[in-house]
């Protein structure tokens, strides 16, 4: 499933970023989607439409380095990955969105390069923060190790051949990174405390990838109002297997800036 030839594309740093903008109000602020370690503008499904259609604010969608229909990666991440989308790529993409105080949408790794970022000091609105990883749990390389040990055989290739320029880069650029003995040490509760936003913590209860100590990392090193919801009976991605328990608390932290 390749691009529409009117997808839209935008370079930074020398890398060609698949980017989509979704209509909205131009006086209010704009919600910027952040994806997972292996997603896409596409991969968020209708998620960023639907929140975007409910609460009447622009959006953008961009896939990062490496993902989707972007530049593949060339060589291995480096520990600093989310570092350096936070700090460096990021900044460039708010700026291209016209984006001056954005709404963050993260999930997964999205949502810790949301906290880098929102941590550094840049100006943000509001931070949703889906399955965020604050620091490296057990749980989260098992999980890892096993899906990286079944790639080879798996129809996991196939299906991710319809959403990304090269699957296979795509893959290993995250999973090897996070079983790398160099990334155990990864932790980024040190950003916590710059942020000053209202911040909205989602979580599936049986998430595979991480525990609710992620989210109790975050409620203790925050310095800004914060609410936690849990899933019921949701995995590491509940805004698209129960997306009506996910959109109702988005659409009313959004909604709550133009009141």
């Amino acid at each position: 499933m390749p691009p529409l030839p009117t997808a839209e594309f935008t370079e930074v740093a020398g890398r060609s970023l698949h980017i989509h903008r979704l209509p909205g109000r131009s006086s209010s602020a704009q919600v910027m989607f952040l994806h997972e370690g292996l997603g896409s503008v596409d991969l968020w499904r209708s998620f960023p439409e639907e929140v975007t259609a409910r609460t009447g604010n622009p959006g953008f969608v961009y896939s990062r380095h490496g993902n989707g229909w972007s530049t593949p990666l060339s060589e291995s991440r480096s520990p600093r990955y989310m570092h350096d989308e936070a700090l460096e790529v990021l900044p460039v993409v708010v700026e291209r969105a016209g984006a001056e105080s954005p709404i963050l949408v993260g999930h997964s790794d999205g949502a810790s390069i949301a906290l880098i970022y929102a941590g550094a000091g840049h100006p943000v609105r509001g931070l949703v923060l889906i399955a965020p990883h604050v620091f490296v749990e057990p749980e989260t390389i098992e999980a890892i190790a096993a899906i990286r040990n079944a790639f080879p055989e798996s129809d996991l290739p196939a299906r991710m051949a319809r959403y990304h320029r090269d699957p296979g880069a795509t893959f290993h650029g995250w999973a090897d990174i996070w079983l790398s003995p160099a990334f155990r040490d990864w932790n980024i509760e040190d950003s916590l405390a710059g942020v000053h936003c209202p911040t909205l913590l989602i979580q599936g209860d049986a998430d595979e990838y991480g525990t609710e100590a992620q989210l109790d990392a975050i409620v203790a090193g925050l310095g800004a109002p914060t609410t936690r919801v849990i899933v019921p009976g949701a995995g590491h991605s509940p805004h698209l297997s129960h997306p009506d328990l996910v959109l109702a608390p988005v659409v009313e932290l959004i909604t709550g800036f133009e009141t």
